[in-house]
């Protein structure tokens, strides 16, 4: 089981940590008040038949989880949605599990339990109709990640998919865009590897709980985001993978995010599962065609038929998604078409650039350059410098012009 070293985030020390803060985080005497209140929303939440959209319910009569539990039958009964059955499930459910054993259990293994008015709880969530009233977190979550894209696909996936998937999150990543996926195995495994072999930040959801992962030969790569991102789930810690899980955890994936790139999926592939999900989100939706012959792209191909964005390019992404949130707004009214950054934020862009974006910049002038020609001078591979000229068109430096050519804005 994962253990990884727990510290109290900076943000919730002191006066200002939340209750599962001080519950999680080693505060000994925590108000007996708020120590209730968790209890009683994880109880609720170990209701049996009892989905984020039930509870919503519930809590819209009745006000708190606390009232939810001591409500008599005939009360639960009038609620829409609630049968004999769901009622049965509430009222005995203190009697079939313990609260306070799983929150210890929580506090040793270094797992916050974030409810929906904790401030770690990830605010985009909020937005889609039916957040997780518990979301399980293992790792820290940071500012930046309200800049993430989810990148999914099939499990099954081809030397193509594995290649395209390497290179775009590669491009996003050197951004600062946070890459969320649902860390199965195929496309969605290679999505997190890439992002951590680039530096980045990614976010994993999962199908099980956080203390049994599934796929189990993911266990290694699950420790890995925990330290450079963060592990999310709506399951109880033990909770075992079930096929029903899976659906339900997609909706948490393209929910923490501004868009899905799908980069191969089948005509029935879960993928298609979060695509349709970011639709009904108003995510964006992306996708990375394919061989027309190849069943793995079929889905892709749908999707854009459809309407999704077609992918080439780790900018093809960006400029759908807009301008960086984390940079400056540019003042757009006075500048023209194809130069939407103020050069001062350009300069500053180009002042914070390793040597290798340097060089590839130094051959980039501000009449259109062949893209074959920077690398023929460039001495580097062309992954390399495709690469670097995806981070530079991502931090809005250079642009791509018509005939395979790149130039400074």
């Amino acid at each position: 089981m994962m253990s990884p070293k727990k510290s109290v985030p900076k943000d919730t020390a002191g006066e200002s940590q939340t209750p599962s803060d001080r519950l999680l985080f080693g505060e000994n005497n925590p108000p007996a008040a708020e120590t209730d209140r968790l209890c009683d929303e994880v109880l609720l939440s170990l209701v049996e038949g009892v989905g984020s959209l039930t509870i919503t319910r519930l809590l819209e009569c009745f006000g708190t989880a606390k009232d939810i539990l001591g409500a008599k039958r005939e009360l639960l009964l009038t609620v829409p949605g609630i049968g004999d059955k769901t009622a049965d499930q509430i009222l005995s459910v203190r009697s079939r599990h313990d609260p306070e054993k799983l929150i210890e259990r929580c506090r040793q293994e270094g797992i916050a339990i974030l409810t929906r008015d904790d401030p770690r709880y990830p605010r985009s969530l909020l937005e889609i109709a039916d957040p997780p009233f518990i979301l399980y977190a293992m790792g820290e979550r940071l500012p930046q990640d309200d800049l993430a894209v989810a990148v999914v696909g099939t499990r099954g996936c081809s030397l193509y998919g594995r290649r395209q998937t390497e290179t775009l999150v590669r491009g996003l990543t050197c951004a600062g865009v946070t890459i969320v996926s649902g860390l199965a195995l195929g496309i969605d495994g290679v999505a997190h590897e890439a992002a951590l072999r680039a530096g980045g930040r990614t976010i994993a959801v999962l199908g099980s709980g956080l203390l049994n992962i599934y796929p189990a030969c993911h266990k290694q790569l699950a420790e890995r985001i925990a330290k450079q991102g963060v592990l999310y789930s709506e399951f109880p810690p033990l909770t075992t993978p079930i096929a029903g899980n899976f659906p339900r955890r997609n909706r948490i994936v393209s929910g923490l995010t501004l868009g899905v790139l799908v980069v191969e999926t089948a005509r029935r592939g879960g993928s298609l599962i979060t695509a349709r999900l970011a639709m009904e989100q108003n995510r964006e939706v992306f996708a990375v065609p394919g061989p027309i012959d190849s069943e793995s792209s079929r889905g892709c191909h749908l999707l854009i038929k459809d309407g999704a964005k077609l992918v080439e390019t780790p900018g093809d992404i960006l400029d759908e998604l807009g301008p960086l949130p984390c940079q400056p707004q540019a003042d757009v009214s006075s500048a023209p078409e194809d130069q939407t950054t103020p050069s001062s934020q350009r300069r500053a862009a180009e002042l914070s650039l390793d040597d290798s974006h340097q060089k590839i910049l130094s051959l980039i002038t501000t009449t259109p350059v062949l893209i074959d020609d920077i690398i023929s001078q460039s001495e580097m591979s062309a992954s390399k410098v495709m690469m670097i000229l995806g981070a530079l068109e991502l931090k809005r430096i250079i642009l791509r012009t018509e005939g395979g050519k790149v130039a400074r804005r």
